[in-house]
């Protein structure tokens, strides 16, 4: 139940994106020079998310499964409206502001 894409799979594929396709165009060397801070930055980034522990999802998991077998406790709603407004709130917070 993992996020995709991730944090880190985003750092990574805008690195990537900088690296091979708008670095090798730019001829002006001010362009060139911020965007190698940005691509630095973005590795950064990267390793301090790898160095975090791995997200617990354990929770997810087990009310996923409760909800698939019928087991809906009172205030499960609340609950997934709860984590799903959580992560739109990182993912995409325009996409919640039609709603409030």
């Amino acid at each position: 139940m993992s996020e995709r894409p991730t944090a880190q799979e985003l750092t990574e594929a805008i690195a990537e994106f900088l690296g091979g396709e708008i670095l090798p165009i730019l001829s002006d060397q001010r362009l060139r020079f911020r965007t190698l801070v940005a691509m630095n930055a973005l590795s950064i980034v990267y390793r301090e998310l790898d160095a975090l522990p791995p997200a617990d999802d354990t929770g997810r998991r087990e009310l996923a499964l409760r909800i698939r077998a019928g087991e809906v406790e009172p205030g499960t709603l609340a609950r997934v409206k709860a984590d799903v407004e959580a992560r739109l709130r990182v993912a995409s917070p325009r996409y919640l502001e039609r709603y409030e």
